[in-house]
């Protein structure tokens, strides 16, 4: 009989996650995710074989965690389209302002996953995570946006498509930022005049 596991598995994959969305997978050692994760090495290595297998779950459960954030806000009927864009952009700096707080930035773990190409190429399970990923957060967005066109908060002269590709690409620019130590305040700035053309 399998003996029964002495630690919660989503707490875990939630620590491993909050690790690797700041430091990225090369930099984020297994001692470091021991200690995040308050387990034995041991005990990490029985549930999950490696150090790219804890990758891949931890990245799994965070893409899952966030689009359900996401979808919450994008999806929202009782807001114009141009406030759901700017709330999930609000969500965004939140984030940042509570991981400031603890002394980090908050980082995102498909951005560092994006900025190291070589973790698609080996690993195909990744590719298709983040593939998966942009298809839904892409969809998403241009749902809020063709709201936003037929409610005349989000100006036409971009489309769907276009503009979930900015928005995709301000918040991406407001996660690298972020981990220069710019404020909330600096964030938002940022962010309304990365999306002034969309929102006009």
């Amino acid at each position: 009989m399998a003996r029964p596991r002495m630690f919660d598995e989503a707490a875990v994959l939630d620590a491993a996650a909050r690790e690797f969305r700041v430091h990225g997978f090369a930099e984020t050692s297994t001692e470091r995710l021991c200690e995040a994760a308050g387990v034995r090495r041991s005990s990490l290595y029985n549930t999950f074989r490696s150090k790219d297998d804890l990758f891949v779950r931890a990245l799994e459960h965070y893409v899952s965690t966030i689009a359900r954030l996401q979808a919450a806000i994008l999806e929202d009927e009782a807001l114009p389209g141009a406030e759901r864009l700017l709330s999930l952009v609000d969500l965004v700096i939140s984030e940042e302002r509570e991981a400031a707080e603890r002394g980090h930035a908050a980082g995102c773990m498909v951005v560092q996953s994006l900025m190291s190409p070589n973790l698609r190429a080996r690993d195909e399970r990744v590719a298709r995570l983040l593939d998966r990923d942009l298809r839904a957060r892409t969809s998403l967005l241009e749902g809020a946006i063709r709201a936003g066109h037929l409610d005349g908060t989000v100006s036409p002269a971009l489309g769907p498509g276009d503009g979930a590709m900015l928005v995709n690409t301000v918040i991406s620019g407001l996660r690298v930022t972020a981990q220069t130590g710019a404020d909330a305040g600096t964030l938002r700035r940022i962010a309304v005049a990365g999306l002034r053309s969309l929102l006009g």
